[in-house]
Formats: C-alpha cells, sequence, structure tokens
C-alpha cells in the first residue's frame, strides 16, 4: 500500500431507525493527502494572459502587475513561464522560459500600460502556444484575467479551450469586477477542466495568483479517481464535491451497481471532501456495510502508480428512537450549504428561462437555508437581489456574479472541526 492518501468517511446520521420505506443517508467522504506527499513538487510551465486594455487602468493594472511579481518569486528557478498581454491585440511579453529570469520579467511588467479594447481569443491561443514550448512534463497552466467582454470572439475562446482540455491545460479565469461575461469564462474553465473566479476588488488578484501556482506546485497526483460500489438495495442519488468548491461530480456506470468519479487537480496540499446521497431500502435492525469508496492515483514523482487506498461505509440500524435522533451537526450544516446550493443554481436557470416568479421564491428559501448555516454576508447579497427581482424582475450585475460563485465556496475546512 502506496500510503499517500488516506480516507475518511461520515454518515449525517450515525443511526437509522428501522422502518418500512427507504431512507435518504448522507456521507461525507475525506481524501487526505498524508506526510508520504509532503516532501514532493511538481515542476510548472505556466503562461499568465492578462488583460490591460483601457478599463484596467489604475489600482486594477496595478495590483495585477504586483500579483504577477508575486507569483514569479513563488516559482521556482526550474519552473518555466511565459507572460502575454492582451486588449485588442496580442503581444507575447515574455516567450517561455526559466522563472530563473524573473528580475528582467518583472521590469517589462512594469512597463504595462492601460489602452485599448478587449479581445481574448487570440491571447489565448497565444498563451497556449507558449505553454507548447515549454517542458511537457510540468505541471501545464494557463491564468486568464480580464475585466471586461471580449469583442465578438466568443466562440473562438471556447473553441480554444477544448483544445486546453484536450492537452491537459486547466485554465484559471478570473473575472474582475462585474463587466466581464460569467457564462464565457465559466465555459472556458469547464471546457479546459479549470476553474472561474469572480474577483470583486483588485486586491484580490495578488494572493489568488499566488494560489495557483502553489496549487500548481502540489498537484502531485494524476489518474485520480473515486469508485462507489454499493451493495443491492442501496442507490446512488448524488455525488458533490464541497471542498473546495461546491460541484456536483456527476458520474458514470462502470458496472452493475458500481460509478466512478474523477478528482481532477488533487493537490498534497488540501484535502477533497465529497458527499454522497444514497437512497438505502428498508432493513432490519442490525449493522450492515452498504458500500465502499475507492480512489486510485499515481504520484509519478514517487514512482507510484495504479495506488488504491478504501473505505467501507457503514450503516447502523436501530429500533431505538433515542439514537435515531443524533445527527452530527457538521454534516448536516454541509448538507444545508449544498441545498443553498442547489436552490441558488435553479434560481438562476430560471432567470435565464424568464421565470422570474420562480426564482425570486428560490433565493427567498436560499436566504433561510444560508442564514441557518451562518453565512450571513451572502444571505444579505442574496436578500438584497430578492429585492431587486421583486421591484426591478432582474438582478444586478455584481449581485448574479456573486451569487454564481460566492455560492460555490461556502463549506470550509473549519466546518469540519478538524486540521487543515
Amino acid at each position: 500500500m502506496a500510503g499517500e492518501l488516506q480516507l475518511r468517511q461520515t454518515l449525517a446520521r450515525p443511526y437509522f431507525p428501522v422502518g418500512q420505506t427507504a431512507q435518504l443517508a448522507y456521507v461525507l467522504v475525506e481524501v487526505i493527502p498524508t506526510a508520504m506527499a509532503a516532501s514532493v513538487q511538481m515542476p510548472v510551465n505556466v503562461a499568465f494572459v492578462l488583460d490591460h486594455s483601457g478599463s484596467m487602468r489604475g489600482n486594477k493594472l496595478n495590483r495585477m502587475k504586483t500579483a504577477v511579481n508575486l507569483a514569479l518569486d513563488r516559482l521556482t528557478d526550474a519552473d518555466n513561464v511565459s507572460i502575454v498581454i492582451f486588449n485588442h491585440e496580442t503581444a507575447v511579453m515574455v516567450p517561455t522560459q526559466p522563472a530563473a529570469n524573473r528580475d528582467s520579467m518583472k521590469r517589462l511588467v512594469a512597463g504595462i500600460r492601460d489602452e485599448g479594447g478587449t479581445k481574448i481569443a487570440r491571447a489565448m491561443q497565444a498563451g497556449l502556444q507558449e505553454l507548447a514550448r515549454g517542458p511537457q512534463n510540468a505541471v501545464q497552466r494557463l491564468v486568464l484575467l480580464t475585466d471586461g467582454e471580449t469583442d465578438k470572439d466568443e466562440n473562438d475562446c471556447l473553441a480554444l479551450s477544448d483544445e486546453a482540455g484536450r492537452r491537459r491545460v486547466p485554465i484559471t479565469a478570473f473575472g474582475i469586477g462585474t463587466e466581464w461575461n460569467d457564462q464565457l469564462l465559466t465555459g472556458i474553465a469547464q471546457r479546459s477542466s479549470g476553474e472561474v473566479e469572480h474577483l470583486q476588488r483588485p486586491e484580490q488578484i495578488e494572493d489568488n495568483f499566488q494560489a495557483v501556482v502553489q496549487q500548481a506546485q502540489g498537484a502531485i497526483f494524476e489518474n485520480a479517481a473515486a469508485t462507489l460500489r454499493l451493495v443491492s438495495g442501496v442507490q446512488a442519488r448524488a455525488v458533490w464535491q464541497v471542498v473546495p468548491l461546491i460541484k456536483n461530480l456527476g458520474y458514470k456506470p462502470l458496472a452493475d451497481r458500481a460509478v466512478v468519479m474523477p478528482l481532477e487537480q488533487l493537490e498534497k496540499d488540501s484535502r477533497r471532501v465529497l458527499l454522497v446521497e444514497l437512497m438505502v431500502d428498508p432493513k432490519p435492525a442490525g449493522q450492515y456495510r452498504i458500500g465502499q469508496i475507492e480512489v486510485d492515483y499515481d504520484v509519478p514523482q514517487l514512482g507510484v502508480r495504479a495506488a488504491k487506498e478504501k473505505v467501507d461505509l457503514i450503516l447502523q440500524i436501530t429500533p431505538d428512537p433515542a439514537l435515531t435522533k443524533q445527527v452530527n451537526p457538521q454534516v448536516m450544516n454541509i448538507v444545508e450549504k449544498i441545498s443553498a446550493f442547489k436552490l441558488q443554481t435553479r434560481a438562476l436557470e430560471d432567470l435565464d428561462g424568464g421565470n422570474v416568479q420562480g426564482a425570486t421564491q428560490k433565493l427567498q428559501n436560499a436566504v433561510t437555508r444560508l442564514l441557518n448555516t451562518g453565512e450571513t454576508e451572502l444571505a444579505q447579497t442574496v436578500q438584497k437581489e430578492v429585492t431587486n427581482l421583486e421591484q426591478k424582475g432582474e438582478l444586478s450585475s455584481e449581485g448574479q456574479k456573486t451569487i454564481r460563485f460566492g455560492s460555490r465556496k461556502t463549506v470550509r475546512l473549519s466546518d469540519l472541526d478538524l486540521p487543515s
């Protein structure tokens, strides 16, 4: 057994009542890197693709420059980096080269000026071309930063994102402020198996650029996937990732009563947390093994191939009503946060379909759940948008982005009352 990962499972309810109908079970599964993985660091090949259009003037541009410099400092001398800048035109400011040349790169970054419009596709293409010139055994990342709408090249952006996905180059797309196209950047991230982030303030660029580099350096696990195997009488309803971001992993059948979910960009410095929703047929009192989670992975830097870690899913069924009232508050809090996330997501879908009344009701219900789980700030934002819907029939641009992207981040490791 390799031992670079360990698994832990926690039921939302440790005891279930004896009954005549199927029951819903929530199982929290933590995928935790161990100390055996701590010393490994991956080489990185990163391309920064940066908007310097006229709307970036002032604090946004200055913070972007500082963020690039801090990211360069976090890279090792052996890592490779390129910098592409764009407005309505594209320029390769720093062709792919070792990060050891960071001082000369910083001088070039200092000279970036704000001017012109915004055209993203050609800049993405240039970034991908620069990455192709770097070492292919390194972790590949493209970092895209913009504050505005691109000029009629959305389809080209999405096609390039598909290419990035085929080449295993995740794109982390950052949108600053309220004027960028959240549907486009979401599509870019999804098609490349990357992420999209809403930056409300320019000061957030610095930490986020450094985080991308740190995450890439820690992405030592390859081909990681979780397989859920269930016994007869147990069905999977859904599998959610809850940390680092809430999202429905979906799943594809592997065999009878077995499904598999990829665990993309699994890192040595942060655990991955899943919530599994199961329907369990009625059973008499007793202890039951209802399934098993298995995580498969490679760690090429350590020569580890096809390693496996497993954890059984154990259910207790009892006639004792006192026991069946017990719940794990941390897991139930996460269940509520996922419910709030689903309500907000469906509300945005209702709005896209013109159902303002349905969206308003779902967001109002989400406010209640957010308050119940301690997410006061997000609840206040959503409540303001409920008022906007009632009075104007639409969301504010800022509010819509906060709902779309902020709702994914409500689950934190501190919610589990566990060390990070």
